[in-house]
């Protein structure tokens, strides 16, 4: 019978005892490496600590530290790199930012076609809807701000997105700011906000263009779009972000693969 690790708290009540004890002994160590990654100890792009210094510290085996490592990387919040160590997953890499847009050419892969041009509409601070709140974990009125952007693949308008942010962790988050930063917009949110988003669940559903999307789209009205609305979550399951994107598929699809 495994002992019980040294980093466990005494002065736990029953039930929480409980749940320690019937924890593997990895999954209670992937939780004080996630609790490492959410407060910012290792910056995304960073390497964290190997699997003796790691085992060291918690006073566990090396092989504990490993699996708890391999779970974090099949949920792409650290990447391994042969020969030089694990580090903590970004959206500045290519291969993450497509892991959020799933919308893809009916020709070539993702991003063959290059970085999408976007164009900021507006962002501004409202109070929260009661539907926005509840999507957030907020209160109905609690301020949130709202932006929409329109991106265009080689001069067509593709895709409008419209969201939703809590305003606290995105203060001084302006227009200026999402047009004048070029790379991914998650990516910005990292690295400005201390944001990341780790994963996200969406709905999609067929809608009409209606309501300006099929001016801004360049459509008819009543053309059928792709909805994908999406809510992201940051480390400990927190949503931080709404997303409704609007999409053309005459010349692209949604692609996701299953596993």
């Amino acid at each position: 019978m495994a002992a019980v690790p040294p980093f466990a708290d005494p002065s736990a009540d029953a039930a929480a005892g409980a749940a320690v004890a019937f924890s593997p002994l990895y999954q209670q160590i992937k939780g004080l490496i996630l609790q490492s990654l959410q407060s910012g100890e290792w910056k995304p792009g960073e390497a964290i600590p190997s699997e003796m210094e790691l085992a060291a510290r918690y006073r566990v085996s090396q092989g504990t530290v490993r699996k708890a490592i391999d779970e974090l990387a099949a949920d792409h919040l650290v990447v391994r790199r042969q020969g030089k160590g694990t580090f903590v997953a970004t959206h500045a890499e290519n291969h993450v930012q497509f892991r959020f847009l799933k919308l893809v050419p009916d020709t070539g892969a993702p991003g063959s076609e290059g970085p999408a041009q976007r164009d900021i509409i507006d962002c501004r601070r409202i109070r929260a809807s009661a539907e926005i709140a509840r999507a957030l974990s907020l209160r109905s009125g609690d301020a949130v701000l709202q932006a929409r952007r329109v991106l265009s693949y080689a001069g067509v308008p593709t895709i409008v997105e419209d969201l939703w942010l809590p305003a606290t962790p995105f203060k001084g988050l302006t227009a200026e700011r999402l047009s004048d930063y070029h790379g991914p917009m998650y990516a910005l949110f990292e690295t400005e906000f201390n944001v990341r988003m780790v994963r996200a669940d969406e709905k999609i559903r067929a809608v009409p263009a209606a309501d300006g999307l099929d001016s801004l789209l360049q459509v008819s009205a009543g053309t059928p779009l792709l909805s994908v609305e999406r809510i992201a979550y940051t480390y400990q399951d927190i949503p931080m972000e709404l997303r409704r994107g609007y999409y053309r598929t005459d010349t692209h699809h949604y692609h996701n693969r299953l596993s």
